[in-house]
């Protein structure tokens, strides 16, 4: 006890000494000139996935830098799958709020009277650029260049099966990615900043990787190839190792490409007025070493959601700054807009709230931490110490499809019931529930509440895909956001980056539910497949009363390609072939878009890939 107590005493007197430092930091930061903002997000990596974290699979310096460099969150929270955690993301709310109820046929969209992070500061006056996986709606005005981006290069979809030179969109262009997907988004990330140098900057970089296609240029693969895995799952039984490999390396790439980014900005005299932010989207995409956390990406529980959150600042942050108090997705656009000093009205009230108090008053670092906890006994969870008295204690929610769970600071009731001590048992192993039965009534009353609030901001009636908006010059209407008649059929499971084939009938046909915008005359493009044999069909583009034909006269029938380090044919795909399909005058209003064949001469008529329409000005 005594021990206990001395030690308790020393981090107090330790507190002490500090707290001017912080102090003196915070005066400064207000006195920063807009500082630039990068936000990084990997995409189906888990909290384990850092040498940082005490993975010794994997070795992740730069990433790690981070976090050294300034502040570590212990207790951040994001979503169990991709699009929802975007959400809350950019735009500070709990993503039922902005209607997200799936990963793609338009539940990903974020509903558009909700404000996006981009848009506060591109209205303060910042250059705003966006490189990755959106996520959060293709067409104009869901499109990252209508929700506050001047520049964005990447896929809109939920994944892409092509990381190799890709088919990609430039501000809704099509265009011929170059090399290795991240590598190939680090250097228009890199331009970016190169280009803005001079300006204040929000840079948004949402990484599609370790995401599937489990695809990684030999040199990253080669340094696990050979390589004995020391840290394994909870339950090794599950773990695929050479799955597992291909992950690690992608994250080793993704790790130097983060460095590239690093040191454009050290090279361009940026890194003091520079914040640079790291986190996952979810948890992680197979069964691997996780800290020993119970669930991976899809499940509520610790596993799932919870991620790493590093925030840099150099001079600014205290250098290996700990956080304990529980955060989230939902805070990060609330905290940055304070870091930068950018007042945020939004549409709607947030749910999150600004950390920035917790980043300059936090008085201990890893280090410090490490030594107290060999004098004091403690644990590191007992140590860290946030010394903000007026800091409310608050509870996390996490919702996806119909299963909720709750985080308190030191608790997790999850999706059955079960409450969880997680101060001691982040693995979620033993359920208290019974010998807290008052926590747990509390706990279980407040998740209904809010599942029930969540549930009914779910509208998952029909909202058209919008074809024409005035301000932008092209739609793409793709075969993931239709609907299949007949015997046509999805080349995958999964929507996201998905063709239809097996279109053979003059009954089948292909449909989506669109919105005209703005009526006109469009040139549209028709990305196809077709054997030599099977030349000759016509095809017809409707809608309401316009009509476009033309018949397919080239034959284009490469290889499905997919070569991944394990194997998942789910994620094959081909190149497409863009054709002139001719132009369709469009008139204002809800339709029903149809592709279909007029006649078929040979066996089918053409693997579907996307429409494009562009509008042809006057």
């Amino acid at each position: 006890m005594y021990l206990r107590i001395m030690g308790k005493l020393n981090l107090l007197f330790l507190l002490v000494i500090i707290s001017g430092k912080s102090v003196a930091q915070s005066d400064v930061r207000h006195k920063s000139n807009k500082p630039n903002v990068i936000v990084i997000l990997s995409d189906d990596q888990g909290w384990g996935d850092f040498s940082i974290q005490g993975n010794t699979n994997i070795n992740t310096p730069n990433i790690d830098s981070l976090a050294k460099s300034g502040a570590q969150f212990e207790n951040f929270y994001v979503s169990p799958v991709c699009s929802p955690t975007r959400a809350e993301i950019l735009t500070g709310r709990y993503h039922p709020h902005s209607n997200v109820y799936s990963t793609s046929t338009g539940g990903e969209r974020i509903d558009l009277d909700e404000t996006i992070i981009a848009e506060l500061f591109k209205s303060a006056g910042y250059k705003t650029g966006a490189y990755g996986k959106w996520h959060s709606g293709m067409q104009y005005p869901y499109h990252p260049n209508a929700r506050g981006f001047d520049d964005f290069y990447g896929f809109c979809s939920g994944h892409w099966a092509d990381y190799s030179s890709p088919m990609l969109e430039h501000n809704g262009k099509i265009v011929q990615g170059n090399g290795y997907i991240t590598d190939d988004l680090t250097e228009r990330a890199m331009q970016f900043i190169e280009k803005n140098r001079d300006d204040p900057f929000f840079l948004y970089v949402p990484y599609n990787v370790p995401h599937n296609p489990l695809v990684v240029p030999d040199y990253w693969w080669d340094k696990f190839d050979d390589r004995t895995l020391a840290m394994r799952h909870r339950d090794p039984n599950k773990e695929d190792l050479l799955y597992t490999k291909a992950v690690l390396a992608m994250c080793e790439n993704m790790d130097w490409n983060v460095g590239r980014m690093l040191d454009k900005v050290n090279e361009l005299g940026l890194k003091e007025n520079t914040i640079v932010v790291y986190l996952c989207d979810n948890g992680p995409n197979t069964w691997r070493w996780n800290g020993g956390m119970k669930g991976r990406k899809g499940s509520l529980d610790e596993g799932g959601i919870r991620s790493p959150l590093f925030i840099s600042w150099n001079e600014m942050i205290p250098s290996g700054t700990l956080v304990n108090k529980i955060s989230g997705a939902i805070d990060l656009l609330p905290t940055l807009a304070d870091l930068a000093g950018i007042s945020y009205k939004t549409k709607n009230s947030l749910d999150g709230v600004s950390l920035e108090p917790l980043l300059f008053h936090q008085r201990n670092s890893q280090e410090e931490i490490s030594a107290l906890q060999g004098q004091t006994g403690l644990s590191k969870e007992e140590l860290i110490y946030d010394n903000e008295s007026d800091w409310k204690d608050r509870l996390l929610y996490t919702y996806w499809g119909g299963r909720a769970s709750v985080r308190s600071q030191t608790h997790r009731l999850d999706n059955d019931g079960g409450l969880f001590d997680i101060t001691k048992d982040r693995g979620q192993n033993n359920d208290i529930s019974t010998k807290l039965p008052d926590m747990t009534r509390q706990l279980k009353d407040s998740l209904l509440i809010w599942k029930a609030e969540m549930s009914k901001e779910i509208n998952k009636k029909s909202r058209p895909f919008p074809i024409g908006h005035p301000n932008f010059a092209y739609t793409q209407i793709p075969a993931r956001d239709g609907v299949a008649h007949g015997n046509i059929v999805r080349s995958r499971r999964s929507p996201n980056d998905s063709f239809y084939t097996n279109w053979t009938e003059i009954d089948d046909k292909i449909t989506w539910d669109v919105d005209v915008l703005s009526e006109g005359d469009y040139q549209v493009e028709l990305y196809y497949t077709c054997s030599k044999k099977d030349l000759g069909s016509t095809i017809e583009l409707s809608l309401g009363s316009s009509t476009i034909k033309a018949e397919i006269t080239q034959a284009h029938d490469p290889p499905l390609h997919g070569k991944e380090r394990v194997e998942r044919r789910e994620y094959y795909y081909k190149a497409f072939r863009p054709m002139n399909l001719g132009t369709i005058h469009l008139e204002e209003g809800e339709e029903t878009l149809t592709l279909r064949a007029v006649n078929i001469p040979g066996d089918r008529v053409i693997d579907f890939r996307l429409l494009m329409f562009e509008r042809i000005e006057k």
